[in-house]
């Protein structure tokens, strides 16, 4: 796979479907493989309450923890605020000093 084809977890008709092994390893392997080591992972929490849900998709963003360090916040990238200005005029002022570079992980549904 190359870098200008899509994963299913970036394709617009597979967020309703969960991501299988054999897409995790390739996201590994090729679409991650150039992040920091020291990347941290953020797991969303699962809208429904359930304690458990399906890896659906994902995206990059910045995350700033709360003061118990346990939960937290995700914010957009600079690159994204820079093209898309009501974004920007969103987020004008509220995103933290703390927030880091982070890969964030989003359940099924």
């Amino acid at each position: 796979m190359n870098d200008n084809q899509q994963t299913p977890a970036t394709a617009e008709d597979e967020h309703d479907r969960p991501l299988t092994l054999a897409v995790l390893r390739r996201l590994v392997r090729y679409n991650w493989s150039g992040l920091p080591g020291n990347t941290p992972v953020v797991l969303s929490s699962d809208a429904k309450g359930s304690s458990f849900s399906p890896f659906a998709t994902f995206d990059h963003g910045r995350y700033a923890p709360t003061d118990t360090g346990r939960s937290g916040a995700i914010y957009p990238l600079a690159e994204r605020l820079e093209l898309d200005r009501e974004l920007c005029e969103l987020y004008a002022g509220r995103i933290p000093d703390s927030a880091v570079r982070a890969l964030v992980l989003y359940p099924l549904g």
